[in-house]
């Protein structure tokens, strides 16, 4: 549900609006009068001097400013502010299940999740992230939407289901932006993650913005030649020895990312998986890499390029290497349009992904 809310909605914001909107009509004010003829269905198609005859009342006022947000109605307005203010505060994590699979207690002790309005902030060993996110309340279980606009997962959505009850949220997200669960579980394979949460404190947290979206801009010509073009057709399969030992599912021995080391518990959730040359890198049940890979076996190190086929890099091409290190496949992947490492160190700043995989 698409709504126009501010980003810290109050009632009782709204309720003085719906009084200066009154007050406004009866002087006749032709823009409040507009507003009522736009979004309150009983003055639809009534001229200005029938709207002022028509004596409606505060409740009037309300649900055209409920309508003006998106809602049915005051009632469903009132529901969804309520609701997004009892969320708020900051949460710390009891559990966390992750495709079928729990992940120990004891990693979840350094992360939190704080929500403000319709902002959250979320802080883990590995990696900070913020965003947006619009419930439903009007249908059951509620529905979350969320949307990361910085850290990790930026330009990505989670669809999900919450309830709370008193001091205890439990979360159930699709990770990879699909369908929406429709219960409170995970399994092998689901892409989900289940999510039960304490309140640590219910005051407003501070300086959660939600992030800051980034504009986006066209990669540099020197470095990304015709990454926009690039197609599946320029990515077809073409067999060899090295894609054919590269098949199958690998297990994360290291991974770095712009500096910085994935937590040894999430790397244990960490996948490789390869079929043909579409290949499929996971983090905890999560795609983070979708790609068709491209390889010249006359470099060295060998030249590996990735058509990525999803999230906001969709169409762009990623450069990098590779090498082995015995049975240990070694990659170093630079950013999206940016220029092929010549080596594979990852220093902060970088935009480098450095990953080191072995068979399982």
């Amino acid at each position: 549900m698409k709504t126009t809310l501010p980003p810290r909605p109050n009632l009782d914001h709204l309720r003085r609006q719906a009084k200066s909107l009154l007050a406004a009509l009866a002087t006749g004010d032709r823009q409040a009068i507009a507003t009522i003829v736009k979004h309150l269905p009983a003055a639809k198609g009534m001229s200005e001097t029938n709207v002022r005859a028509a004596g409606f009342r505060l409740a009037d006022a309300q649900s055209a400013v409920a309508r003006q947000t998106g809602f049915a109605g005051w009632p469903q307005l009132a529901r969804h502010v309520e609701q997004l203010r009892a969320l708020e505060g900051t949460w710390e994590f009891v559990s966390l299940e992750i495709d079928g699979s729990a992940l120990p207690a004891a990693g979840l002790i350094a992360s939190r999740l704080l929500m403000d309005g319709d902002r959250f902030r979320m802080e883990s060993p590995e990696g900070t992230y913020e965003g947006v996110f619009n419930i439903d309340v009007e249908s059951e279980p509620h529905g979350i939407d969320i949307e990361f606009v910085e850290g990790p997962e930026a330009g990505n959505w989670n669809y999900g289901i919450f309830r709370l009850v008193e001091d205890r949220l439990e979360l159930c997200l699709d990770m990879n932006g699909k369908d929406r669960p429709r219960e409170f579980r995970t399994g092998p394979g689901s892409g989900r993650a289940f999510e039960i949460l304490r309140r640590a404190s219910s005051a407003r947290p501070e300086a959660v913005k939600g992030g800051t979206r980034k504009e986006s801009s066209p990669p540099a010509k020197a470095a990304c030649s015709g990454d926009a073009a690039a197609n599946d057709a320029e990515f077809a399969y073409v067999e060899s020895e090295l894609l054919t030992r590269l098949q199958g599912e690998w297990a994360a021995e290291k991974l770095i990312r712009d500096g910085k080391e994935l937590p040894g518990m999430m790397l244990k959730s960490a996948v490789r998986s390869a079929k043909g040359n579409d290949l499929k890198v996971s983090v905890g049940g999560q795609v983070m890499v979708h790609a068709l890979v491209r390889l010249d076996e006359r470099q060295k190190p060998v030249s590996i390029d990735y058509l990525l086929q999803a999230g906001p890099g969709k169409g762009h091409v990623q450069r990098g290497i590779m090498e082995w290190h015995g049975d240990v496949a070694c990659f170093c992947m630079a950013a999206p349009g940016i220029a092929r490492p010549t080596d594979f160190e990852c220093p902060a700043g970088s935009g480098r992904t450095v990953s080191h995989w072995r068979r399982k």
